[in-house]
């Protein structure tokens, strides 16, 4: 795997949580190839905005669908509650916890679920 696939595997969500602008932009630099230095200035321009709820959202939706179908009722109803009550940091630790328990490693080793 290339340096800058390597990179955006690794920032993808912590891009979409901070601006959905700047993750389609890498999409597209991605698809027409880019730099790993290119790649790493527009993640860092991401990650100076304050992200929304809507693009916080977005991005823990995502990294949900990754086990959701395996998740108990207990583990679902919780993952709503921090949801609509918008605790994102603590929905953030919450997926980082259900990524370790169903063995998730593409989220494991998202930056997005290494913060804090």
């Amino acid at each position: 795997m290339h340096a800058e696939q390597q990179l955006w595997r690794t920032e993808k969500y912590r891009v979409m949580y901070y601006s959905q602008a700047h993750y389609n932009q890498i999409r597209h630099m991605m698809r027409d190839g880019c730099t790993v230095e290119e790649l790493q200035q527009t993640i860092n321009e991401a990650l100076t905005l304050t992200p929304t709820d809507g693009s916080r959202s977005n991005a823990l939706q995502h990294m949900w669908g990754y086990f959701k179908k395996q998740t108990t009722d207990e583990q679902k109803a919780r993952y709503i509650k921090l949801l609509e009550e918008k605790q994102w940091g603590a929905l953030r630790a919450y997926l980082a916890t259900l990524a370790q328990q169903y063995n998730v490693v593409y989220l494991q080793q998202s930056t997005i679920l290494q913060q804090d």
